[in-house]
């Protein structure tokens, strides 16, 4: 499996320290996921901007997963769920809902994040929060599903894939 990280910060893309949101991202990428870091944006805050990142590496590099830091709070400046909803076909709540979940046991405000997760083709788009440490805790707790996820929206085989065609024929009662 391929992913890409695009790192969401307008202080950070313009040189203003580095990027750890992104480095912890591409740990938790491959050390975690195992899967290949295909490239890595660092972008400003600015949903067009961010959309149009969404959209090349799930379009025009094809990769299977995306994931974002950053631009997930309550701020004016952040838009990344926006960003992610206006290119997204399909929600898939679960994911982000799983990564709140996990994240209550250890901030009282972990319901400020707004991240969301969906499908575009055949890539899953996922929000992460910006914080090294709330990544590392909010992907424990979705890890072990995205290389399964992404399996299922490619048609790839994958643990626990069912590759029986669903029955057409209607069944008496």
């Amino acid at each position: 499996m391929r992913a890409a990280i695009i790192s969401i910060s307008t202080s950070r893309s313009a040189g203003a320290g580095p990027d750890t949101g992104g480095d912890a991202l591409a740990r938790f990428v491959t050390d975690t996921v195992g899967a290949q870091l295909a490239g890595r944006d660092l972008i400003t805050d600015d949903e067009i901007v961010i959309a149009a990142r969404l959209r090349h590496w799930s379009d025009t590099e094809a990769v299977g997963l995306v994931l974002t830091t950053g631009g997930t709070g309550f701020s004016p400046r952040d838009v990344t769920p926006e960003a992610t909803r206006a290119v997204i076909e399909r929600e898939a709540p679960g994911v982000a809902e799983a990564m709140r979940a996990a994240s209550a046991a250890h901030t009282r405000h972990w319901m400020l994040s707004r991240g969301v997760a969906g499908i575009r083709g055949r890539t899953l788009i996922v929000n992460f929060p910006g914080s090294p440490r709330s990544i590392e805790q909010a992907g424990a707790a979705i890890a072990a599903a995205l290389p399964h996820a992404v399996a299922l929206i490619t048609g790839e085989s994958g643990p626990g894939a069912s590759h029986e065609p669903a029955s057409s024929s209607t069944a008496s009662h």
